[in-house]
């Protein structure tokens, strides 16, 4: 049941991002076909991990081969999960391309902090959306910064008063803009040329573009991982495999909860592997799923149950060091795994390894009639269907008399009269009392 739910979630999370795989090289081809010089723009969202990493030093090597006017990375980046060398590799590319190389922190509201504030300051030419933010470098470099900037974050405003960014707010107010304000910016001795501009009486130029936009981003399976690899999806995708963990401890053999599990299980690996993630919170949420699964084998709540909910909650706010799950996840797999253990486990449990009687067994102790005289044989009806009938010790049966059915003898029904019948087996156990009379009865011929 579990497996049914969470399955079609990871597929249409693959299918979701196979979409928009398929759609970048459409993008691409679309510059390809003009003969104008182009600029290729590279999508930097999420975190900076090792996927990340390659894709950025990839688009620097591709644009300095083909020639581009200019490298623009649309930068939008909560911090860095990379260590120190890789980052720092990765700003000293940046800083050093053979391609003129600018960092748009855009679109509106989007976000350079951290390890990702770094690329902003190392690129030869930045600009910031309105509502940008940039801030939160943790060390001094490039000289010292100041402290608005190491401590906390600056606007578009404030980032090109300190001297952090070229292009004011309005030039960099969208990616047309950013890209026609480029225009005539001298990188490594040579002005940039991607916008015409015409005079207008009354009011600023008007700028026309001369290059064409190549839009890149991440493939299907960098994209995947590089999706799992963001504290949110790591830790739901890790809470999904531990829940199936236990839904498949209780069932036999191994079902789609297991194959799915499993799945999510690899998954959950690879993002904790690059996340900065603590053994502390890791061993907090394995000693809460032991909790858990102790009280689904008891089939209620007890100790361990109060433990698990602890441990979980506990483990779910450590799991990550420096990086942020966010609170909507991180309340969704605590509710979802504390409800899912308390509920949805037991009764799944419950009804799985439940025996129900069924078939023509479940028919004793059932009341009917019969439809023919039994002496001995004859015939019943019994849940509104005929049965062929065998009396109870050849007790007789008249027609329409109501009958007990007290065993099944192949294709027949034992049966009783309902009242007066033969002394059987439910009563053998009064008839040995110490008394040796029938429960609720006196022998024969004795006085009332």
């Amino acid at each position: 049941m579990l497996g049914a739910v969470v399955g079609p979630l990871l597929v249409a999370l693959v299918l979701l991002l196979g979409l928009g795989a398929v759609a970048t090289p459409a993008a691409g081809a679309q510059g390809q076909a003009g003969s104008r010089p182009f600029v290729n723009v590279v999508q930097v969202n999420g975190y900076l991990d090792p996927v990340m990493a390659d894709f950025v030093q990839e688009a620097i090597a591709e644009s300095e081969r083909d020639g581009a006017e200019a490298l623009i990375l649309q930068l939008d980046s909560p911090g860095s999960v990379l260590d120190t060398a890789e980052l720092d590799a990765l700003v000293f590319r940046v800083g050093h391309a053979r391609v003129p190389l600018a960092v748009w922190v855009g679109e509106s509201g989007a976000q350079a902090l951290g390890g990702a504030a770094r690329l902003v300051l190392a690129a030869p030419l930045a600009g910031m959306a309105p509502q940008a933010r940039l801030g939160e470098v943790p060390a001094p470099i490039f000289g010292e910064l100041p402290q608005a900037v190491r401590r906390g974050t600056v606007g578009p405003e404030q980032a090109l008063e300190l001297g952090l960014v070229e292009l004011n707010r309005e030039e960099s107010a969208v990616l047309g803009s950013f890209v026609a304000a480029l225009d005539g910016r001298e990188v490594a001795g040579a002005p940039l040329e991607t916008a015409a501009f015409e005079p207008v009486e009354g009011g600023p130029p008007e700028a026309t573009l001369t290059v064409d936009a190549r839009l890149a981003k991440l493939d299907l399976v960098p994209r995947l991982l590089h999706t799992v690899a963001s504290p949110p999806v790591a830790y739901l995708l890790l809470v999904v495999a531990l829940a199936l963990v236990v839904f498949e401890l209780f069932t036999a053999g191994v079902g789609v909860a297991g194959v799915v599990g499993a799945l999510a299980g690899v998954l959950a690996a690879y993002g904790l592997a690059v996340l900065p993630t603590s053994p502390v919170g890791l061993a907090l949420l394995g000693l809460a799923t032991f909790g858990f699964a102790v009280d689904v084998q008891i089939g209620v709540p007890r100790v361990w149950t109060g433990i698990g909910v602890v441990a979980f909650a506990l483990g779910s706010l450590v799991l990550f060091d420096g990086v942020s799950i966010g609170w909507l996840p991180l309340v969704a797999g605590v509710v979802g795994m504390v409800l899912m253990m308390l509920a949805g486990l037991p009764a799944t449990v419950r009804s799985r390894f439940s025996t129900p009687t069924i078939g023509r067994e479940s028919m004793i102790g059932e009341m009917g009639e019969a439809v023919a005289e039994t002496a001995p044989d004859g015939v019943v009806r019994v849940r509104d269907a005929l049965w062929s009938a065998r009396t109870n010790r050849a007790t007789p049966i008249a027609a329409g008399q109501r009958v007990r059915v007290t065993g099944i003898d192949g294709l027949a029904l034992e049966v009783e009269p309902e009242e007066g019948g033969a002394r059987d087996y439910r009563e053998r156990r009064s008839s040995r009392s110490g008394t040796g009379q029938p429960e609720g009865g006196t022998p024969e011929g004795s006085a009332g």
